[in-house]
């Protein structure tokens, strides 16, 4: 979240920063309570002074005394009591709209909704040219035994899979070929529980509950499946205080993500684009306030070697500031091309890479010390997707497809897969 005090003095910095992201915010509601819990902490901070005063005159009065000052005892004590309960429940208000307020957005995002997002470049591979007209993944993985939904969604539900043969190959393939790049790149290679404590979702910006939710909570408990390692990363250092030497942290976190996915319906949705369950390598950066912009550049090249190293054609889009969501001050996104999505082939998100400032740290309480000391300040968290399997195993089995009806297995996977292409079942 933001600082209360920079929101409360950047009032209208702030308002037009919400209007950009497409958020209604009621901040002069928040300005309101915000008075009203000064003027209550005064209140009882004047009450707590006359109560004590009180409890310390009562022992030296005289029998004459204290009745009357064991009666006055009595009076504050209900009236601290009351004021106690209103100062609790102006704070918890004012505390749910702070935690509200998105994060500020750099000044070079796009302003508007997804439709407004900015393509910046492209990648080493072309888009293919087929000879032949191009199967989409479903089809391929039915016809090469790699993809089974019907099992799935008996097992499971609809959005739930069965990878099957060199599918299994492909997909322990991209998360070997993923970790390795990321060790050479200086990350410490983690895997993370799949569940996480509710307070570490709403700290990175999640909602574990609630009529929008995406994440799947577990009853009766305070746990919830996470939908990505970046909640579980980021939860690592809560409440921790790091030295600025240590900085930056780089850790690269190997985890079954779930998602539930409400409303995604549709071709452009079918198959592996949009499921329920998926394992994701998920790059996460700490660093200090000046680094950040330098490495959420750095994450983005990465994405961008994965991908041309895999041979896949991409496109990189600065996200529109209606489509950062709360913890983004700014996103970049990667789409694959995928030749059967929709007529003749669309571009489809494989990565996504955001730097979120302090606005997760604040929520965490993660700081770091600065050099030579002073006091501790709120670090900077980053994070982006290094792969996604499902989505990437689409845009392989569909830029890969032959007219015969194999997939050639890209070169870089070839050690992981052994073999260099998947053929028909005899």
């Amino acid at each position: 979240m933001l600082d209360r005090r920079f929101v409360l003095e950047n009032l209208e910095e702030v308002r037009e920063n919400c209007v950009r992201r497409g958020v209604s915010i009621d901040l002069d509601r928040f300005v309101t309570l915000e008075e009203e819990r000064k003027r209550l902490q005064q209140k009882l901070d004047e009450l707590n002074r006359d109560a004590n005063e009180v409890a310390r005159a009562i022992p030296a009065a005289s029998p004459e005394e204290k009745p009357a000052l064991i009666e006055q005892g009595k009076r504050l004590r209900a009236e601290r009591a009351e004021a106690e309960e209103a100062l609790q429940a102006t704070a918890s208000e004012a505390d749910a709209i702070l935690a509200s307020i998105p994060n500020m957005s750099h000044p070079d995002s796009p302003v508007g909704g997804e439709e407004d997002s900015r393509e910046i470049g492209r990648g080493r591979t072309p888009i293919p040219q087929f000879d032949f007209p191009p199967k989409d993944h479903v089809e391929l993985g039915e016809a090469l035994e790699l993809l089974d939904l019907e099992a799935g969604s008996k097992v499971s539900g609809h959005g739930f899979y069965f990878l099957r043969n060199e599918a299994v190959l492909l997909d322990l393939a991209l998360q070997n070929f993923a970790l390795h790049h990321l060790a050479s790149e200086g990350f410490q290679l983690v895997t993370t529980p799949d569940l996480a404590r509710n307070e570490i979702l709403y700290g990175t910006g999640f909602v574990p509950r609630g009529p929008e939710t995406q994440i799947y909570s577990i009853a009766d408990s305070d746990l919830s499946l996470i939908a990505t390692a970046e909640i579980t990363l980021a939860g690592m250092l809560a409440g921790e205080i790091v030295e600025a030497s240590d900085l930056p942290i780089l850790l690269a976190g190997l985890s079954h993500c779930f998602r539930t996915e409400a409303g995604a319906h549709g071709r452009a949705s079918r198959g592996l684009y949009r499921v329920h369950q998926f394992t994701k390598v998920e790059m996460f950066a700490f660093t200090t306030p000046d680094a950040s912009e330098a490495m959420h550049e750095r994450m983005k090249s990465i994405e961008c070697e994965i991908f041309d190293a895999l041979g896949i054609p991409y496109r990189i889009l600065d996200i529109a500031t209606g489509d950062l969501g709360n913890p983004a001050y700014r996103k970049y996104d990667l789409e694959a091309w995928m030749p059967g999505r929709g007529d003749g082939g669309e571009f489809g998100e494989i990565t996504s890479t955001s730097n979120c400032t302090d606005y997760q740290a604040r929520r965490l309480n993660i700081r770091y010390r600065p050099k030579g000391g002073g006091r501790p300040r709120h670090l900077h968290m980053l994070n982006g997707t290094a792969v996604a399997t499902s989505r990437a195993l689409i845009a392989i089995m569909e830029n890969y497809q032959q007219a015969d009806g194999s997939i050639v297995v890209p070169e870089v996977l070839r050690p992981y897969v052994g073999k260099d292409r998947i053929e028909p079942k005899r």
